[in-house]
């Protein structure tokens, strides 16, 4: 029974100090979008290694999975695709067609991502993100240079550039958790 109380009492503990928290998956997720747009129009093509180019905005947008899937997490699926609608929203300033194709890219990647990600999230949290991520980068790939270029010629360079910064976030998420763990260990430790 002690070990239930603990965790009813560490829950309370995360809900009182830790609601702020809920929001930066939401702010990094759209500015993630907007910046993956900012990029394309600011510096075109980049090189992505094994002599691949692709839209600069490959990195921000390998980034955007993980923020989607933490931002599900912490407020829901709603949020999600309002996320999607806000970053493409303010993409628009910077190029509407290519805001357009992001937007459209998003939804419908986001969606794939979700149909993975959703169901092991529980069971495996890392593994949901790694699969869900690769499934995502895919669609969205193929989808947002046929809709903004009408050409799937960067398509390696973009699956190159989202992979790897997919990695780099399972990379620190795993790390995070690691720490987070032990912080919640050392928590119920102090709490007897």
């Amino acid at each position: 029974m002690r070990g239930t109380d603990d965790l009813a009492w560490l829950e309370r503990h995360r809900e009182q100090h830790h609601r702020p928290r809920r929001w930066w998956p939401l702010a990094a997720y759209i500015g993630t979008i907007f910046a993956a747009n900012w990029a394309i129009t600011t510096f075109g093509l980049v090189p992505v290694g094994f002599g691949l180019l692709a839209p600069a905005g490959v990195y921000f947008a390998g980034l955007a999975f993980t923020f989607r899937d933490l931002t599900q997490d912490a407020l829901g699926r709603r949020w999600t695709y309002a996320a999607i609608v806000v970053g493409a929203a303010l993409s628009g300033f910077l190029s509407g067609p290519l805001a357009i194709a992001s937007g459209v890219a998003f939804l419908v990647s986001e969606t794939a991502d979700f149909v993975v990600y959703t169901p092991l999230r529980e069971r495996r949290w890392l593994l949901a993100v790694g699969l869900s991520n690769a499934v995502g980068l895919v669609v969205d790939s193929a989808l947002f240079l046929w809709l903004a270029f009408g050409s799937l010629e960067f398509l390696a360079g973009q699956i190159v550039g989202k992979t790897t910064m997919t990695l780099l976030a399972i990379l620190v998420l795993w790390g995070w958790r690691a720490l987070l763990a032990r912080h919640t260990q050392s928590t119920l430790a102090r709490a007897h």
